[in-house]
This record gives structure tokens, sequence and C-alpha cells, in this order.
């Protein structure tokens, strides 16, 4: 696997990159073709602690986690066993769906916390996003492995977009467009 440590307000040593080499070795045993698997890895500072997030785009899905944690080795630890935990949970409907679509989906969504002096109910951050056409159920699989209440997709047969959503009730929703 190969990895791309980046800091932001921090300085990367060599022992945080191989730590986690290390820990995201772990992942190789899920992967068919890991030489060739890109893993990026942001670590932000945020007041005294350390934010780490983990994105992992494979060719039909994207593997993603985050952490807010003292140091930067606890959160590593945290983050890859959270990804190892989203494969295994994730795996049966993998395999049951099996997911063809050979183009890399382009969704990284990446959560930022508010500043205390941002006004409540601003907009604090735009995104856009290049929205792949694909089915409900990888939409669902996608939502789910980047840990999401909710996807925007479009829609493999109308072509329109789509999004998904998880209710309370542990069920999923879709909100189609006209």
């Amino acid at each position: 696997m190969n990895i791309t440590l980046r800091g932001e307000k921090l300085k990367i040593t060599d022992a945080m990159k191989e730590y986690a080499d290390e820990k995201l070795e772990r992942l190789n045993k899920y992967l068919d073709d890991s030489d060739n698997v890109k893993a990026n890895i942001v670590v932000k500072v945020q007041n005294y602690k350390q934010k780490v997030e983990v994105t992992i785009p494979l060719k039909s899905f994207i593997l993603r986690a985050e952490e807010v944690q003292d140091d930067f080795y606890s959160a590593i630890d945290i983050v890859v066993d959270k990804i190892e935990r989203q494969i295994r949970k994730n795996k049966t409907k993998l395999q049951s769906k099996k997911i063809k679509n050979s183009k890399e989906i382009v969704f990284d969504y990446i959560e930022d916390y508010k500043d205390e002096e941002e006004e409540k109910g601003s907009i604090v951050k735009r995104k856009k996003i290049e929205v792949k056409p694909m089915s409900e159920e990888e939409a669902i699989i996608q939502m789910e492995l980047l840990g999401h209440q909710f996807y925007l997709f479009k829609d493999a047969e109308t072509l329109k977009p789509a999004l998904v959503y998880k209710r309370n009730d542990g069920c999923y929703g879709i909100i189609e467009s006209d």
C-alpha cells in the first residue's frame, strides 16, 4: 500500500510515517492488489488534540475513517480499527452485490469542525463533488463505507440525481429529483 501522510499545522516525523505504514499494513489482507492501493492520511491539530483522517480510494468505493485523540498514535490505531470493522461489516454486502463499476468514485466528503468564532446557522463549508451513476444498492454500500447518514449519487437507470439516507428506524430512504 502506498501511503501519503500529510500534516496540517504539524510536522510529520519519520516515526509517525513508520507507525502509520505498520498499522495500515494490517489492511493489506483485505485488498486484492494492495501494491497499487493508495492511502491518504491527513493529520490536523485542533486545540490540544490531533485529528487523523484516512481515505483509501478503491476501484468501486472509498474506505474512510477519522478520529480525534490526544496523540497521533492512538488516533491511527482507532482509525485502522474502524476501517477494518467497515470492511468486515460490509464484506457480505460487497460480495452479494457484485459491484462491477471499474471507475473510481470521487466523493471525498471530509467534515470539518466549526470554529467557536463562527456564527451559528452560517454556511461554513462548500464542497463540489462529482456524482457518478450507480445503483441504489451501490449507493447504500458507499454511504455505509464512508460512515455517513446520507449519500448523493446519480441513479444508473434514470441518470437523475438521488439521495439515499439512513432513517432513525435503521432502514433507508431515497429522495429522487424530478
